[in-house]
């Protein structure tokens, strides 16, 4: 009889799909939790780009939820858009942190938060650009296996 995790079968196959969609829901909650916390808690305020990364988390949160309820491992062809475009943002919002983008070209105003001030240090320690980068890749990692073959239901 052969070995069964040699050959993996169909359903194990469909497991780890919807394990990847799991994991991409808890990386969007986290994400989307995180940020609330650090504006609403902590009382810092977002900058510009901080905001627009938040419009594309957030919604990916409550989509990748009820993707992971219904089963849907399809979810893959409204999400991978959403963090693509998050994931061009915070890779933006980094360049901008560590001055590798000239400053005639930077979205943030005087008015507001800096992109690249020491207020976006999480803890004084980790640049919250770069958390939202790693959301995002981790994301587009894990959507990127769920939608393998995945199917709606």
């Amino acid at each position: 009889m052969p070995d069964a995790t040699l050959n993996p079968t169909p359903a194990s196959g469909e497991q780890r799909r919807w394990t990847a969609l799991f994991l991409a829901w808890l990386v969007a909650l986290a994400a989307s939790l995180g940020a609330l916390f650090i504006g609403e808690v902590m009382g810092q305020a977002p900058c510009s780009l901080c905001w627009y990364q938040r419009i594309f988390m957030f919604p990916l949160a409550v989509l990748l939820g009820i993707a992971c309820y219904r089963g849907d491992t399809g979810i893959g062809r409204y999400a991978l858009p959403l963090a693509a475009i998050g994931w061009l943002l915070a890779g933006w919002h980094a360049l901008l942190f560590y001055g590798l983008v000239a400053e005639a070209v930077q979205p943030c105003s005087a008015a507001g938060p800096a992109c690249d001030g020491a207020g976006m240090l999480l803890a004084g320690l980790v640049p919250l650009p770069l958390l939202s980068l790693a959301a995002f890749s981790l994301l587009l990692l894990l959507l990127s296996l769920a939608a393998r073959g995945g199917r709606q239901p």
